[in-house]
């Protein structure tokens, strides 16, 4: 018999309102889960938020403050979509309290703080899961078993891009994003992060990495009141953005790989165009979120003018089966994120790991601290071993 696991959100912006569909929606995609989630509490500092968000989505109870789910032993677990300068203060306090976490990227504002959540979660002996959602695409874990399984060779060199333009109007409101002590690091937090983590699920350990970031848009006006998601606030007083709008990086991998890795919020004429092209000694395997169900695979032994095909992947490629019946049927955004809640949930059961860990999101943040070092110095910066 399948037991519940009351479950807290704490921070109900876009992402908070994710994790509670993705909750909703996780044992009908995954019916065998040993574990149900039960829908406790919701915090949000807006008012009106909370009471709102559990009014549509049958939170028991409501709170403007996300300590008063430390104490509330139906909370078993918690989410946490709080802005990136709570990560660190939320994730210790949970864990400490004996809750689960699931906690969205980056994970604070720079290595130490998602090193100080990790050691928190590991300390209490609770499970932590982290939202690198793309990793969960099954066209991601299609590409991840090509290359494992050597169908490309050894792999040579590769590019991630994740280009958007969600900040690249002039009058995007300067929200926490823009802001260094609450936004941190900008687009690299923002999406150099997911980046990180794609090459390192599926090529290895970054062992350098030289990097460039630049700011595009200097100033942006300041918003009246709470924001939410990528508002606008046109007319307000101008205020300073303090982090980075684009950087790039080429990575020299561990196995002998190159990478670059580029990414940027005001790329004008991009919408979520994130994607990697992975190159090997005898093949090649391409992806663009866009299109989340195919692959550009080229592998064989022509080498030279050897075709790429498109390959649509289906049941059998990652948790695709727990969505659709057969190759070529669309899947979303959200359904990865009902896989991270699957993940997320089993891991708590079983009491082992399923899906990215706080382990990732320590190296991820060790990587774009290395990026934003090498910024200022000019020069390569070798990252630590394990």
């Amino acid at each position: 018999m399948r037991t519940s696991l009351g479950i807290a959100v704490a921070g109900f912006g876009w992402m908070g309102r994710v994790h509670t569909q993705s909750y909703l929606r996780v044992s009908h995609h995954f019916p065998d889960l040993p574990v149900r989630p039960r829908l406790r509490a919701v915090a949000d500092e807006v008012p009106g938020r909370a009471e709102e968000a559990a009014d549509r989505y049958g939170f028991a109870t409501a709170t403007r403050d996300w300590r008063d789910l430390l104490a509330d032993p139906a909370v078993e677990a918690v989410s946490i979509g709080a802005p990136n300068f709570l990560h660190r203060e939320m994730g210790v306090a949970f864990a400490r309290a004996g809750k689960h976490i699931w906690i969205e990227k980056p994970v604070g504002l720079t290595s130490a703080d998602a090193r100080a959540v990790a050691d928190a979660v590991r300390a209490a002996g609770v499970r932590g899961t982290v939202g690198f959602n793309y990793r969960n695409a099954p066209a991601v874990a299609a590409a991840r078993d090509l290359i494992a399984a050597g169908e490309l060779g050894a792999v040579t060199h590769a590019r991630f891009r994740l280009f958007s333009d969600y900040a690249a109007h002039p009058d995007g409101a300067l929200s926490w994003r823009f802001e260094r002590a609450r936004g941190g690091s900008g687009v690299l937090g923002d999406l150099a992060a997911h980046g990180v983590d794609l090459v390192r699920h599926l090529l290895g350990e970054i062992g350098a990495l030289v990097a460039d970031t630049a700011v595009f848009v200097p100033e942006r006006p300041r918003p009246s009141g709470a924001t939410a998601g990528h508002m606008r606030a046109a007319g307000g007083e101008r205020g300073a953005v303090e982090n980075e709008d684009y950087v790039s990086a080429q990575l020299r991998l561990t196995s002998g790989a190159r990478v670059v890795l580029e990414a940027s919020r005001v790329a004008v004429g991009d919408q979520n165009n994130y994607g990697f092209e992975v190159h090997g000694t005898r093949g090649a395997v391409a992806w663009d979120f866009r299109r989340m169900g195919e692959l550009a695979v080229s592998s064989g032994g022509d080498y030279q003018d050897q075709p790429t095909r498109t390959v649509h992947v289906g049941p059998g490629h990652g948790e695709y089966a727990a969505f659709q019946p057969g190759a070529g049927i669309a899947m979303s955004y959200d359904d990865l994120k009902v896989i991270e809640a699957a993940h997320f949930l089993r891991s708590i059961a079983e009491g082992r790991p399923y899906g990215a860990t706080l382990d990732d999101a320590v190296r991820s943040a060790e990587a774009l601290d290395a990026m934003a070092a090498s910024a200022e110095s000019g020069s390569w910066v070798t990252l630590a071993t394990r």
